[in-house]
Order: structure tokens, then sequence, then C-alpha cells
């Protein structure tokens, strides 16, 4: 994969703030995304949840779950800037 423009970065190289929280966003997100769905469908199943209602439950927590830890490491991201 080849690197990127020079231009997509300030200073010739180093990322800015921002794309560093993003990233951090991003990473927390997939993160949240894969323990939700861990967590979610195990409860779900534990439940007796099946069909398209668990589909829809697993899907809910994994969304709910993504957000949070990504928001927390943006947060922790940003603070280390």
């Amino acid at each position: 994969m080849p690197a990127p423009p020079p231009s997509a970065y300030n200073r010739g190289g180093s990322p800015s703030c921002f794309d560093r929280v993003k990233m951090g966003f991003t990473m927390g997100f997939c993160v949240g995304l894969a323990s939700g769905a861990l967590f979610g469908g195990f409860s779900a199943l534990r439940y007796g949840i099946r069909g398209r209602e668990l589909i829809q439950t697993v899907g809910k927590t994994m969304i709910q779950g993504g957000g949070t830890f990504g928001t927390f490491m943006a947060i922790g991201t940003g603070i280390r800037c």
C-alpha cells in the first residue's frame, strides 16, 4: 500500500491532532463492535431470543458498545495530543 501524499498531513508527515482523534475513535468503535457482538450475542441467546429480534438486539448492542468505546478512545487520544 503506497504512503499517503504529504498534503494529507501537516508538518511533512506527522498526522494532525484531529487525524489522531479520528483514528482513536475508529479503533475504539471497531473494538466496541466486536465486544458488543460477543456480549450481546451471548446475552441474547441466554435469554432465549431468536430470529429477527436476536439480530436487532445484537445490532443495537454492537452500535452502543462501538459508540461508547469509540468516544472514550477519542477523548483519550485527544488528551494525549
